[in-house]
């Protein structure tokens, strides 16, 4: 479900994809996405493991080709155009390739001699950068001695030493501390005011959130685009929070009296999709109080893209389909 269209006339199109296609046997990674990305969006790819992110960033950054269809980055074609797509992009993988034995500036060389820098432009660029992602101070220390959440940081800058104005992120924060995440988006947000366009892949739904636009991507299929107050309209009905001592008992016995995929625990908060918000506060005290579970409180919630996802999930499967929001700031998993 397509929601917003951004073209305008005075923008350009940066990313665009036609009926993109990519299997590896009976495994459908990428089935049939299109889509169109305006010069200086963020746009969020946003799904759980295996849904087919990471397969659609390496066809966008022509790493794979594709079983079919059409991709065009930055006016180039990611299969007869591939060198001038990587040439042109910045990429940033999952598992970034920084030289661990390499100190900060070294791992800047390296990527520097590989995009053809000139020099005489390597200082200013490496002070912009370095000041950009909070690194100065750690310029000589080797890679491998710094965090997590400084190794991302210095992955960034060496994807961005060419000054590329598309810049990929495959999952950039995964298993970063929420401090260092938190940091990371402030960069991204500093870039996206410059008008850089950047395309990440994404399972956290607080970082969505900060994105001009998202897909919601599952098992190889967008299932709707926009941005995310678009997004959260497609949430059918009230959403019902429910708070009580004992959240994953009270979850079982809902999902016996309601349809088991309206039902979906988040953290230690319970949220019941339902077309009638007062009926269904009677039903939810009735039950729990039945089987003697404190009922803390129980109201209704704007609904949130973890909801929706849940929601759409279950109408596409067209059963009863749970996906578990981690406690680790809603990280669909």
């Amino acid at each position: 479900m397509m929601l917003s269209n951004p073209a305008q006339p005075n923008q350009d199109v940066a990313i665009r994809l036609d009926a993109l296609r990519r299997y590896f046997g009976s495994t459908k990674a990428v089935d049939g996405i299109s889509l169109t990305i305006m010069r200086g969006e963020i746009f969020g790819l946003v799904g759980p493991d295996g849904a087919g992110k990471t397969t659609t960033m390496r066809l966008l950054t022509s790493i794979m080709e594709p079983t079919s269809g059409k991709a065009m980055v930055g006016g180039f074609d990611v299969v007869n155009d591939a060198e001038s797509v990587k040439e042109s992009i910045g990429y940033m993988s999952q598992k970034f390739g920084l030289y661990q034995d390499l100190s900060v500036i070294e791992n800047l060389d390296f990527f520097a001699d590989l995009y053809g820098v000139p020099g005489k432009d390597r200082a200013a660029t490496y002070d912009r950068l370095l000041s950009f992602s909070n690194l100065t101070p750690f310029k000589r220390r080797l890679a491998g001695r710094l965090s997590g959440g400084m190794k991302q940081k210095l992955g960034l800058a060496c994807a961005l030493v060419h000054a590329p104005s598309i810049l990929f992120l495959d999952e950039p924060t995964n298993r970063v501390d929420p401090l260092s995440r938190r940091d990371f988006w402030r960069i991204l947000t500093k870039l996206h005011r410059q008008n850089v366009t950047i395309f990440v892949s994404t399972a956290y739904l607080d970082e969505a959130e900060r994105c001009s636009r998202i897909g919601l991507l599952h098992e190889g299929k967008l299932l709707a685009v926009g941005t995310p107050a678009e997004i959260k309209c497609l949430m059918r009905g009230t959403i019902l929070e429910v708070t009580t001592s004992s959240p994953r008992t009270a979850v079982t016995l809902l999902k016996h009296e309601f349809p088991a995929d309206s039902v979906a625990i988040f953290g230690d908060r319970i949220h019941l999709a339902v077309e009638n918000s007062e009926l269904s506060m009677n039903d939810v005290n009735r039950i729990l109080g039945r089987a003697k579970i404190a009922v803390e409180g129980v109201r209704s919630i704007p609904p949130t893209l973890e909801d929706v996802f849940v929601s759409m999930l279950a109408e596409t499967n067209g059963s009863s389909y749970q996906l578990n929001i981690s406690r680790e700031a809603g990280k669909l998993e």
